[in-house]
């Protein structure tokens, strides 16, 4: 008996796929085509040569014959919209740079950077190597859709890096007068910003410190002591984390890059090539779905902290802890960072500017013989306590005082000299 339903179809733009099983067809959406739009080039309309963005000016401007045109952006700070994770927003998010750009590719370190078309770049600005090479930009990756443009000045960095340079007594003399401080480049970095709203459950097991008094039978007196109580409590934290920043590259140091915080997104405006215009920039090598995973473990941390502090002791131990996440939310910005990389003794160290604040951060070498000195000064003072109070104690225990008093003096200094060697290593290591 044949029946009368109508033979079933496919919803609309569902399409056939490979099956793995013989006899089953399998439809799925259709594809959705990435389009990207055509790259802009930037020359000035009065001499045709080409234009760069110009801090100063805070637009395009061509140094040949001084013409200046104000950047077509609109200053969205913290209201710049952000995307939820879904399949959707990532089909519509728009692709490349928007721009004419070429890729300079470093064969030592292996960073890629997004360089004008027509640059002529032979330095990798993250670790001095000249062994460079230039292709065309990839237009694949997705496109940031904020930025903070520059505001320090290129010429500014130098007085900045001489600054910091002169700070710290325990590193090289001849370090103040290093060629790098001219060798900052400016470069957009890629950045991830992640909200979400997070609800965690903890239970633990708490102690309460109470005082007890006891009778010691060797002093035959009473005395009183601490007695720790422990109980098991839980409890429930509501926290919102708003714009935790997570970088792009994996060519700077993590600790350098947080050093250079807080950037003001406030002043983010949305995103338009001619920002870019004679300016370096770096696509993200940390894909979003592994920055994410980073940012939730930073969130965690925050939430564990937030529990801690809701508990009323110091006393804590078993501690466990569940992190509930919603409304999630990403957004793919720029932000300045001026980079220098410079060789001292055969060693690469990286120095960094916040390109909007002027903080700076970076590696310095040590000169540890200054280390050791100042190390064996700090310990000294205690080292010869103990050995004028040796030889007295034989005449009626005069020498326990030198003594008690140099076992402390040199348990100061063996603390001084670890918190030096501990920042000293810091700062050449980071």
């Amino acid at each position: 008996m044949k029946s009368n339903q109508p033979a079933w179809q496919p919803p609309p733009d569902f399409v056939p796929l490979e099956s793995a099983l013989p006899g089953i067809t399998v439809f799925a959406p259709r594809p959705i085509d990435k389009q990207t739009e055509a790259p802009q080039t930037f020359k000035c309309p009065q001499c045709g040569a080409s234009t760069r963005f110009d801090v100063a000016a805070g637009g395009i401007a061509c140094e040949h014959c001084g013409y200046t045109m104000g950047a077509q952006a609109e200053t969205v700070g913290l209201q710049a919209q952000s995307m939820e994770f879904t399949l959707e927003t990532l089909s519509k998010a728009s692709l490349g740079w928007g721009i004419a750009r070429k890729e300079m590719h470093c064969n030592s370190c292996g960073a890629d950077m997004a360089i004008p078309e027509k640059a002529l770049s032979a330095t990798c600005p993250f670790c001095a190597s000249n062994r460079v090479n230039v292709r065309e930009a990839p237009a694949d990756q997705l496109r940031p859709r904020f930025l903070i443009p520059f505001k320090i000045q290129p010429q500014a960095t130098r007085a900045v890096a001489q600054k910091w340079l002169g700070q710290g007594w325990y590193h090289p003399d001849e370090l103040g007068a290093s060629a790098m401080v001219d060798r900052f480049t400016g470069i957009y970095l890629p950045f991830w910003t992640f909200s979400a709203k997070i609800v965690s459950d903890w239970k633990a097991q708490v102690g309460y410190e109470t005082l007890e008094s006891y009778y010691d039978h060797n002093d035959k007196t009473w005395k009183t002591r601490t007695r720790i109580d422990w109980r098991w409590e839980n409890g429930r934290i509501k926290l919102d984390v708003n714009n935790l920043l997570i970088c792009g590259s994996l060519h700077i140091s993590g600790t350098l890059v947080r050093r250079l915080y807080p950037f003001n997104l406030n002043e983010l405006v949305g995103y338009a090539p001619d920002f870019l215009a004679g300016w370096q920039a770096q696509t993200y090598e940390l894909t979003l779905p592994k920055a994410w995973e980073q940012g939730k473990a930073e969130m965690r941390e925050q939430a564990k902290g937030t529990c801690y502090a809701a508990i009323n002791s110091r006393h804590i131990r078993n501690f466990n802890m569940t992190a509930d996440f919603g409304e999630e939310t990403w957004r793919y910005i720029l932000l300045p960072v001026y980079v220098a990389a410079y060789k001292f003794e055969n060693k690469v160290y990286q120095v960094m500017i916040n390109g909007q604040t002027g903080a700076i951060s970076g590696q310095k070498p040590v000169a540890w013989w200054k280390i050791w000195l100042a190390a064996a000064a700090m310990l000294s003072p205690g080292f010869c306590l103990g050995l004028v109070g040796l030889p007295l104690l034989a005449v009626g225990g005069i020498g326990i005082l030198p003594l008690v008093l140099g076992f402390v003096f040199f348990i100061l200094g063996m603390v001084g000299a670890f918190v030096l060697y501990r920042k000293a290593t810091e700062s050449e290591a980071s």
